[in-house]
């Protein structure tokens, strides 16, 4: 099974078993509800889940959010997870409408221009604001930063794998 990164615990708060969390989600409001299930995974090993919990407690302050886990009650529960990663499963994932993706299904796709060339390959996306930047390594030349507008990126297909894209001027310099 395939688990995608929510948020990390990134320190305890209070007595009472709460803890801080960074969410690295674009849905935290739906990842971090009342009864939902995620997977804990220690950062030495992140092959296999750790612990799965149900939260119990939710509320959010500053872009955190602070949790409570049933059955985790004391700080003593909770501080051994600190640096702990939460996931989902891959069925959790939700669906998106069809212009939106995930960035780990987008990272490692092959990019082509509109006369069928190979440019190079997706490496990261950085969030940037008005709108996301595809970074692209190319073979022996810098990398080509793409905005994610519908003026650049003509079409993306998961299932061959590949992004066509129109060059803006200016935009391969």
């Amino acid at each position: 099974m395939q688990y995608f990164n929510v948020g990390r615990i990134v320190n305890t708060h209070g007595i009472q078993g709460e803890v801080k969390i960074m969410p690295i989600t674009d849905f935290p409001k739906d990842r971090f509800q009342v009864g939902k299930q995620l997977y804990l995974f220690s950062p030495k090993s992140e092959d296999k889940p750790v612990k799965t919990l149900e939260v119990s407690k939710v509320r959010q302050q500053k872009g955190l959010y602070f949790l409570r886990f049933v059955g985790l009650d004391s700080i003593n529960d909770v501080e051994k997870y600190k640096e702990f990663d939460l996931k989902i499963p891959e069925e959790d994932r939700g669906q998106l409408a069809s212009n939106e993706f995930y960035y780990n299904d987008i990272i490692g796709l092959d990019v082509y221009d509109l006369d069928n060339q190979l440019l190079g390959q997706i490496s990261e996306i950085m969030s940037l604001g008005a709108n996301d930047v595809w970074v692209v390594k190319r073979p022996g030349q810098k990398d080509l930063l793409l905005p994610y507008i519908h003026q650049v990126i003509k079409q993306v297909d998961l299932k061959t794998h590949r992004v066509i894209v129109e060059l803006l001027e200016g935009l391969d310099e």
